[in-house]
């Protein structure tokens, strides 16, 4: 049962092809082929009517002198499911479609007469409008009337997209703003004092004003009085973070700067010298005994 369903056949090394009698037979033989009806007709001899899909068993031949740039025409035989009328039909290559031949009329489908019946009231708008100028002036204030409207429509739809548009980019804006994406008017503008802040804050602790040691003073008591308000004056530009802390001025010096000469007095806390309680004493009148009794 197996060899029934093998592809390759054995062929003898004596095989000649060109020895087998070929088969003689009409040029325009018809083959019978399986197909469906290719679009809904009526049969003309009993009226039935035959949907699109049928399956038949038809034949099929070679139309003889009829072809479209060089692409055959085929013609097949059907028989109606009713009264077994024949009927035929072939290909329409011009239209990609079929045409209904003989036996059968196909149903009405518009789209196919629509450009005749477009080109027949073409052709009698025209012979209308050269007999009768009025007809004429009518159909071009028509056309005329036609176009406004559809401009105006044209207009509508533009005017409707761009609201749309805006409508669109305004609750775009609102999303972004809760979102947090976008900042605020509010929010601008405290940022903005916030940065004018921090910039005064640097210009106030960018420049620290460094006094003259007191040996460097002595050390130089032989120069002019202005090379001395030129060093007392003298500034150092300090470039630090504006925070909280304000750093002391010596760290703020360089090293050799700190080595020279002693400190200000100022910058460094003198102590405080305390009064003898015998000035306190007498002050008050009160005199101390030498067995320890106060007397007032």
């Amino acid at each position: 049962m197996s060899e029934r369903k093998v592809l390759n056949k054995y062929f003898p090394p004596d095989f000649d092809p060109s020895l087998i009698p070929r088969r003689k037979g009409p040029k325009n033989s018809q083959q019978v082929v399986r197909l469906m009806a290719p679009f809904s007709m009526r049969c003309n001899t009993c009226g039935e009517y035959i949907y699109k899909g049928k399956k038949f068993n038809a034949r099929k031949e070679t139309v003889d002198g009829e072809d479209y740039y060089g692409i055959k025409i085929f013609r097949f035989y059907i028989k109606c499911t009713l009264c077994s009328a024949e009927i035929t039909f072939k290909t329409d290559p011009k239209n990609t479609d079929y045409a209904a031949e003989h036996g059968a009329s196909r149903n009405f489908e518009p789209w196919r007469e629509e450009q005749e019946v477009e080109e027949e009231d073409r052709l009698a708008r025209l012979e209308e409008e050269e007999n009768n100028p009025m007809k004429a002036l009518e159909n071009r204030t028509v056309d005329a009337k036609r176009e406004m409207d559809i401009l105006d429509a044209l207009q509508d739809i533009r005017a409707r997209n761009a609201r749309n548009d805006r409508v669109g980019k305004a609750v775009d804006l609102v999303a972004r703003i809760t979102a947090g994406e976008v900042e605020s008017e509010e929010d601008r503008q405290r940022k903005l004092e916030e940065e004018e802040d921090e910039m005064l804050v640097r210009q106030v602790f960018a420049k620290v004003s460094m006094p003259t040691p007191s040996g460097l003073s002595s050390v130089a008591g032989s120069s002019d009085d202005a090379s001395k308000e030129e060093s007392s004056s003298r500034t150092v530009v300090v470039k630090r973070k504006a925070d909280d802390i304000e750093p002391d001025i010596h760290t703020l010096l360089s090293s050799s700067t700190r080595d020279s000469g002693p400190t200000n007095s100022a910058s460094t806390p003198t102590p405080t010298t305390k009064k003898p309680k015998s000035d306190l004493k007498n002050k008050l009148g009160i005199k101390i005994a030498k067995k320890g009794k106060v007397t007032v």
